[in-house]
């Protein structure tokens, strides 16, 4: 395969995965007079940019958190005199290169790029020359994303948020947010007792973006924005974070309204997050006590035991200093480069009992402890295809370009069963929860109408997999070269209405805190999530062709979803049902291995979930 389909690849891979691609970044745009704003912090300038919205990059909301900030909570920013330039985008956070890293290039997947110096947000707003900005009650709602990436890889950088913000008559923030090991990771030998709460609790991803709303609290109004009406909106990783911030205390008053696009309720408690992986109560593979051992380890010890031993000689003055003056190589050297093109996990979103509350999230749902402000949570009929597709045997690939299924029938049971239970468990588990306490709107995107290129049929390949909404969402279904892959000339009008539907929607959620009709009234009515008796009620998105946008009754609970796993027809053998019970066992245990060992009738008890690779 020649360099142009490699490129094309890496480029679908980044746009499904992240939301970008294309062209080298061009050079930064000129400073336009008319974007000058006045800043609690001080003055910028922005310009506009290709689709008429004025746009801001690059504005700190916090200060570095690096040296002795390195895991602590962040402070305000420093004000700065005269006029800051806003028209460069600022650092990407720490984290693995590679090739859906844009602004790494074509970065060693094992390198570490990015710096501390990374908690900026960039603005995008309807343009407004100076006197024309909207005043008090003309004020804009102001939607402020949070990108994906695991938590653990991606950037603000990557989303261009100006076609929503200028056709949907809003402000849009995205924020950066500390990533990984950086992000959230407790240690007590970092802190001492005299210290905040927010310093000691570990969650300094999930503080980065508090911060951020605090920030946006401050600034929204010199971008005619707001700040009585911000509604929270993120993807992935983006989605398990806005779920994060409906339960934390610290986060209350912030916000007005969250959507959570195919979000997780995922979480740590404290002993994972701290102790040795061989702990009497184990901790994480890669917790704080297991990333010090690393750390030791590269500084000379002659294997983990040796560290061990190390360790427990060190005072905790001398292992805040050695852990807080550790190179990044070092404290991500316990992380696998190459898990996930560059994604790794942790224990991230620590139940410290402050920030986040000490129970598991979906409990603090049922219990009504969280914020309680309008939600619109949602997922992708076919999410584990793009995890699939580029790991699963059933696709046959050359040189890693995939062609075709070779086994089709696996290849489609495996994602059907495994998206199914991504919706039961980040969907309808907290919006059954929710709903008892204010109003829930619950979406499936069902889009799968990617081109066939050669030998690849891309609309069965892909179809509605992770993050293919965020073309829609964000507005941006023209994306160079890979379109070839993703939108052909033909099914494009269908394409546009679906993203204008889906835009509307969201537009009119930030502005009255029910999507309704659209922001124009003329598409028909999300109702709220209500169990029925054929099921509970959600809107599709899809376009004519494949029935429209509408309304439809159904949900499984994971009982349910474990029994049709035994009983379905299509799997041709006991470990192919198997292969689908261990997937469950991988997200998040959504089945736990003691369970797992009982289902079908115990049929899975002799085949270990860890002879599989294919769970999500």
């Amino acid at each position: 395969m020649g360099a142009a389909p490699r490129i094309a690849l890496r480029c679908v891979v980044a746009l499904i995965a992240l939301g970008a691609c294309g062209a080298p970044e061009a050079p930064s745009p000129e400073p336009d007079p008319v974007t000058e704003r006045e800043l609690a912090s001080g003055r910028i300038v922005g310009f506009a940019n290709d689709d008429g919205a004025h746009v801001w990059r690059g504005v700190p909301f916090a200060k570095p958190p690096v040296g002795e900030l390195r895991w602590r909570a962040p402070r305000p920013p420093e004000s700065w005199q005269g006029t800051r330039d806003a028209t460069r985008f600022g650092n990407a956070c720490p984290q693995f290169g590679g090739l859906i890293a844009r602004f790494s290039g074509e970065g060693d997947p094992t390198d570490v790029i990015g710096s501390e110096d990374c908690l900026v947000a960039n603005v995008f707003a309807p343009p407004f020359a100076p006197g024309d900005v909207p005043r008090g009650d003309a004020r804009l709602p102001v939607m402020v994303w949070i990108h994906g990436g695991g938590n653990s890889i991606g950037s603000a950088e990557i989303y261009e948020l100006g076609r929503l913000a200028r056709s949907e008559q809003v402000v849009v923030v995205a924020l950066q947010y500390r990533l990984g090991v950086l992000g959230w990771f407790r240690h007590p030998a970092l802190h001492e007792e005299g210290e905040s709460a927010d310093d000691r609790s570990g969650n300094y991803g999930t503080l980065d973006l508090i911060r951020g709303l605090e920030w946006v609290r401050e600034n929204a109004s010199a971008f005619g924005g707001d700040p009585d009406r911000v509604i929270v909106f993120g993807e992935s990783a983006g989605g398990i974070n806005v779920y994060s911030l409906l339960i934390s205390p610290r986060a209350r008053g912030l916000f007005q309204g969250a959507i959570v696009q195919s979000g997780a309720l995922w979480s740590s408690s404290v002993d994972e997050a701290v102790n040795l992986s061989d702990a009497p109560v184990p901790g994480h593979p890669q917790s704080s006590s297991e990333v010090l051992l690393s750390v030791l380890q590269r500084r000379g010890a002659e294997d983990r035991a040796a560290a061990v031993r190390e360790a427990a000689v060190l005072s905790p003055d001398r292992i805040g200093a050695l852990l807080r003056g550790a190179s990044l190589e070092e404290i991500f050297s316990p992380f696998d480069a190459k898990e996930r093109a560059g994604m790794y996990r942790g224990p991230f979103l620590v139940r410290d009992g402050h920030v986040l509350p000490e129970a598991p999230p979906l409990a603090v749902f049922e219990a009504g402890a969280h914020q309680r402000v309008p939600v619109i949570l949602g997922s992708n009929r076919d999410e584990t295809k793009l995890f699939l597709l580029f790991s699963d045997d059933s696709v046959t690939r050359l040189f890693g370009f995939p062609l075709w299924l070779s086994d089709a029938r696996r290849y489609d049971l495996l994602a059907e069963y495994q998206s199914r239970m991504w919706k039961e468990t980040g969907v309808d588990e907290p919006a059954q929860a929710m709903s008892r306490y204010g109003d829930v709107f619950v979406y499936r995107f069902d889009w799968d109408e990617e081109p066939r290129v050669l030998f690849a049929d891309y609309g069965r390949l892909l179809g509605a997999a992770h993050a293919m909404e965020l073309f829609f969402v964000l507005g941006h279904l023209d994306v160079g070269r890979a379109n070839r892959f993703l939108f052909d000339e033909a099914r494009r009008p269908a394409a546009e209405a679906l993203s204008a539907a889906m835009m509307s929607y969201w537009g009119r959620f930030a502005h009255g805190a029910a999507p309704d009709r659209g922001r124009a009234g003329d598409l028909p009515r999300w109702q709220p999530w209500l169990p029925t008796p054929a099921g509970a009620r959600f809107l599709v998105f899809d376009t004519e062709a494949g029935g429209g946008v509408r309304m439809a009754e159904d949900v499984a609970d994971r009982e349910d979803l474990f029994g049709e796993v035994a009983r379905d027809p299509r799997f041709a053998t006991t470990r192919e049902r198997c292969e689908v019970y261990a997937g469950f066992v991988g997200w998040d245990e959504s089945l736990s291995e003691e369970r797992y060992a009982e289902v079908a009738d115990g049929a899975c008890a002799d085949i270990p979930p860890g002879e599989f690779e294919s769970a999500p």
